[in-house]
């Protein structure tokens, strides 16, 4: 078995439909691929969608549980015989000679390396809201891989385009979509990376599972003509936005980095454009961001000196809040961004090596304690507050 491709589903009959047609079209022989779907709800109608697509491979694991995308992928992978694991959205048709392509070029040899596709009409809707999504017969979208397939080298995805190059190269993880992305399954296997169930709705969870297949050191690239076409379905933008929102957050908490938070107040190519800046005016003075009881109240100081997460810094104004008896938490943050909702936090104190970053970072610091605290402390000397 050289490929299992794992589709993550619920509610999407007419999408998958054209995703099941596309891979019963593969060139490659259908005794090497396997297909494995994890099925949020017990759906009759899926069962039968499936009986009509013989020459497939298909097993489906089905649960009750409401709609996780995580939970929907984790559920049918370790049913996977497969060298190679394409994950695979239950709305992407692929050409046919995509996963021949894909095995000869990235996997016959054993190689160790996340492929990532083009997931073609993506970004043009991904903003916009769908009401109800025309179903086109499949012989429309076939069509369009033809032509597509015919046609030049595409970079049609904006990930492939130049404008991104400076960003993928410095956080190439943070591009990770699991509409199409390939991996060895034995990679999978080393380093336990199914996808984190806390991630609930819409959001980041493909893209906090790219940054942990980074940190084994397996090499994340853009595949050459590897792509798929996605097909249109229903959209709720401020339903995505909302779950996005709390789902950063939670990525955020988990994973306290200085890209992620300068992504969040910026976006990924803002925060390539940025980094620079912020990694030279914070050398030599890192900070984090400290947040536990102080006689009862709810403090977050930001601005202090990094520590790990079992320590307060120790500094005069620190000491003088945190005496060591309540618990706290210490996060590597300098608050571009932070894991707190709005109005979260009684009281948020900043520290004057805030004063230190020019006035476009200290604004973004400010704003963000603004926004988390129902009381603001700013600096002495700050007039602006």
């Amino acid at each position: 078995m050289k490929v299992s491709i794992v589709i993550p589903y619920k509610r999407r009959l007419h999408t998958i439909r054209g995703t099941f047609a596309a891979l019963a079209e593969q060139t490659m022989d259908h005794s090497r691929f396997e297909v494995l779907v994890g099925a949020m709800e017990y759906e009759p109608e899926y069962v039968a969608a499936c009986r009509d697509f013989p020459t497939l491979d298909i097993r489906t694991v089905m649960t009750g549980e409401d709609w996780n995308t995580g939970c929907a992928r984790n559920l049918p992978l370790p049913l996977a015989r497969g060298q190679v694991v394409v994950f695979l959205d239950a709305d992407m048709a692929l050409p046919p000679g995509l996963l021949d392509r894909l095995y000869d070029h990235y996997f016959q040899h054993g190689q160790n390396v996340c492929v990532l596709g083009q997931t073609l009409g993506y970004d043009e809707v991904v903003e916009s809201d769908v009401a109800d999504a025309d179903a086109l017969p499949y012989s429309h979208y076939r069509q369009v891989l033809a032509d597509l397939e015919a046609g030049p080298e595409l970079r049609a995805d904006p990930r492939w385009t130049d404008a991104y190059a400076p960003a993928f190269a410095r956080f190439p993880w943070a591009f990770t979509r699991t509409g199409l992305v390939a991996l060895p399954a034995e990679t999978i296997r080393r380093h336990n990376l199914t996808f984190d169930q806390g991630f609930r709705g819409w959001g980041p969870e493909d893209q906090e599972w790219g940054l942990r297949v980074a940190r084994t050191g397996t090499p994340i690239v853009l595949g050459r003509d590897i792509y798929g076409l996605h097909l249109p379905h229903h959209r709720d933008v401020a339903a995505n936005g909302e779950t996005a929102w709390r789902n950063n957050r939670y990525y955020l908490g988990k994973w306290p980095r200085r890209e992620l938070e300068l992504a969040l107040a910026y976006g990924w190519l803002g925060a390539d454009e940025v980094y620079p800046a912020v990694e030279r005016e914070l050398a030599g003075n890192p900070l984090s961001v400290v947040r536990g009881l102080v006689d009862g109240t709810d403090m977050l100081v930001v601005g202090a000196p990094v520590a790990d997460r079992s320590q307060v810094p120790h500094t005069p104004e620190l000491s003088s809040l945190f005496d060591g008896r309540a618990p706290y938490d210490v996060l590597p943050l300098a608050g571009f961004a932070l894991p707190y909702g709005d109005k979260s936090v009684d009281e948020c104190r900043i520290l004057p090596p805030i004063q230190r970053l020019s006035e476009r970072f200290q604004d973004t610091i400010v704003r963000e304690a603004e926004r988390v605290s129902r009381k603001l402390v700013a600096p002495a000397g700050d007039e602006r507050r």
